[in-house]
């Protein structure tokens, strides 16, 4: 990055006026989505910025009147007039559509963003904006209303003393634009942990002025200890991550790699910093030279002879219990999709599968005692795959309209289109019954569960395969499972769990999203699971009855029946508790129940939280409790 950041590297390619006409179409949606993107897109400028190695700390503000502040220590947006729009470069950078120093390779090899459209898309989508510019011992600053300069670029100089680089955004998002303003904390959160454990050195700061929140992120590790994150609440089959990182004129790479005594899979993948949640070309190269260089090992060494394997490894079985990272930038990278999910570069691919079977298999062959604990792993996994091919078998449902291969205590509905179909997921034969009867027969399906049904965090497909509570899951869904999971073939829309509320109830909750997180997880991708909302008393005085979800209900509809004479409260300790006229009438009736969907946010947190609640290691768990006990207002909750 020898030649020099100026007006020069700042090209311009269309205007910006769309932007505000179909607002969705550039940062992805107008809710909270489309709200944190805002944030996102001028963050990713300054990553630019640490990626071209002259940035090292990001502070993030929410401040106390709903606007957004970023400020970075880098070189600081161009400010001398550009030469063929003859206003100052940073106005040009802010006011015009897919204009920047990302198009000019000299000044960025590579860069995040959306497509380009970057800070002018928020500057557009604002109610005002402020700039200020910290280069070459002055300050530069201008103010925008709706995407619109009200001021000229003031120039004023710096303290001498002080050799300040860099830029500060300051940004309102318009709320005639948005239908909320209100950011979620802990979803910004982790989207800058992952930006500081994929910048490796980099020092970012988020601060929520409001509540007094803050987190100052630096890892050293980089993605090493990203790994070493995610892995904290699992056993470790070998302790040091295996890392390698390559580059190249026109790519780089790093990878980390640990195993654990899990069963899942989990390997998260970004293309230039943005997280690829639906993989991509990158991923596919990944994958291949896993499974050619594990197997060529695993030949070479006479291992799979030794693990009584007559077939070699297929790509489950190696990546059995994977914890990894891949981190690819690239120039010109091709997002699939406004918001980022796939990268399509097929170039990418030979890159990553070269590289990595390359240097794993170095790796390989310089520590065999964890290459044989690895290889001794997925030939554990290969016998149980035989033993799950047979056990699906059984649960496959081979179309739709074969009702009688479901199962017996499932209670369908009399519509066949999913789109308007529903399937309740209900804790007990009790419960199961007055659901059954309180349903609409048209689109509503119950399915009773005995007790909890098996934790598969801790199991391999076969053994999860064999539990019959499981098994009815799957049949009734019609999805497949795993390796042949297709949610093209889910016969309901909207999957709904309904569990008594208590402590039990919780734990089956929990239990039933596990086995949807780790095994069919595109159904929360999709939107199609949802949470059922009880309600936890019934308050009846004389012939009105009213239902409270929490305590501040119970005690408002108290006060609204004028105190306590003659109120009688029932305090619901399970569904089965409700008749179904009831059930209906607060769980189950479209235009009156409260459901909660569930939504996949960050899937990094997720996995953290799902391997602590659910793995092996017990003092994860108890030190979650110890420290959120005090929290709980009403342990039945």
């Amino acid at each position: 990055m020898s030649k020099e950041y100026t007006a020069k590297g700042i090209q311009v390619l269309k205007g910006l006026e769309a932007v505000r006409k179909r607002p969705a179409m550039y940062i992805g949606s107008t809710d909270i989505y489309g709200l944190h993107h805002m944030i996102y897109e001028v963050v990713d400028n300054s990553i630019d910025e640490a990626m071209a190695g002259h940035c090292d700390r990001i502070e993030i503000r929410l401040l106390k009147d709903g606007s957004v502040s970023v400020v970075d220590n880098g070189r600081g947006i161009p400010v001398d007039i550009h030469p063929t729009q003859k206003v100052p470069a940073v106005e040009v950078v802010m006011t015009t559509l897919h204009a920047g120093g990302k198009f000019d390779h000299d000044s960025y090899k590579v860069s995040g963003g959306l497509h380009g459209v970057g800070v002018s898309v928020v500057n557009a989508l604002s109610a005002w904006l402020e700039v200020e510019i910290f280069r070459g011992g002055k300050s530069y600053t201008q103010r925008y209303d709706g995407g619109v300069p009200t001021t000229k670029l003031e120039e004023k100089p710096l303290d001498t003393k002080k050799k300040r680089t860099g830029t500060s955004v300051r940004f309102f998002p318009n709320d005639k634009i948005f239908s909320t303003l209100e950011y979620s904390f802990d979803t910004l959160s982790q989207r800058f942990r992952e930006l500081a454990f994929l910048n490796k050195g980099i020092s970012i700061l988020f601060e929520d002025e409001r509540t007094g929140k803050k987190h100052d992120f630096n890892y050293s590790g980089g993605i090493v200890s990203f790994v070493d994150f995610l892995n904290e609440n699992r056993d470790v089959i070998h302790k040091k991550p295996i890392y390698f990182q390559d580059a190249s004129d026109s790519y780089e790479l790093e990878v980390a790699i640990q195993y654990n005594t899990s069963y899942g899979e989990n390997i998260f993948c970004f293309a230039n910093n943005i997280n690829t949640v639906g993989g991509g070309t990158h991923l596919v190269g990944l994958r291949s030279a896993l499974t050619r260089t594990f197997n060529n090992y695993g030949q070479k060494n006479s291992l799979f002879k030794k693990n009584k394997l007559n077939s070699a490894l297929s790509g489950d079985d190696v990546r059995e219990g994977i914890t990894a990272v891949l981190s690819v930038k690239l120039p010109d990278p091709q997002f699939e999709g406004q918001t980022k999910g796939k990268l399509g570069n097929s170039e990418i691919r030979s890159y990553v599968e070269s590289v990595v079977g390359k240097k794993l298999a170095e790796f390989l062959e310089e520590n065999p005692k964890t290459a044989n604990k690895i290889l001794e792993k997925a030939s554990q996994s290969a016998i149980a795959r035989d033993a799950a091919r047979k056990a699906r078998e059984l649960v496959r449902r081979k179309s739709a309209l074969e009702s009688s291969t479901l199962p017996g205590k499932l209670a369908d509905c009399s519509m066949t289109d999913p789109e308007h179909c529903e399937l309740y997921l209900v804790e007990g034969d009790s419960a199961g019954g007055s659901a059954k009867q309180g349903r609409d027969r048209r689109f509503q399906a119950i399915l009773p569960l005995k007790g909890k049904i098996l934790n598969v965090e801790k199991a391999r497909i076969d053994k999860i395969l064999a539990n019959e509570e499981i098994k009815t899951i799957i049949t009734a869904l019609g999805t497949g499972i795993g390796e042949e999971f297709d949610i093209t073939k889910a016969r309901y829309s909207k999957i709904i769990i309904m569990t008594d509320a208590d402590v039990d109830g919780a734990h089956i909750m929990t239990l039933i999203l596990t086995l949807f997180f780790r095994h069919m997880r595109q159904l929360i991708v999709a939107g199609n699971m949802y949470i059922a909302q009880p309600p936890l008393y019934g308050i009846r005085k004389g012939k009105d009855m009213k239902y409270a979800y929490n305590d501040a209900e119970k005690d408002k509809i108290v006060n609204e029946f004028g105190g306590a004479k003659g109120v009688y409260i029932q305090r619901y300790k399970g569904l089965g508790e409700m008749n179904p006229d009831q059930l209906w009438t607060t769980t189950m009736d479209p235009e009156r129940r409260t459901i909660l969907k569930v939504t996949l946010e960050d899937a990094v947190e997720a996995d953290h939280t799902f391997a602590m609640l659910m793995g092996d290691k017990v003092e994860p768990r108890k030190n979650f409790i110890q420290e959120n006990a005090l929290a709980v207002q009403n342990l039945d909750i």
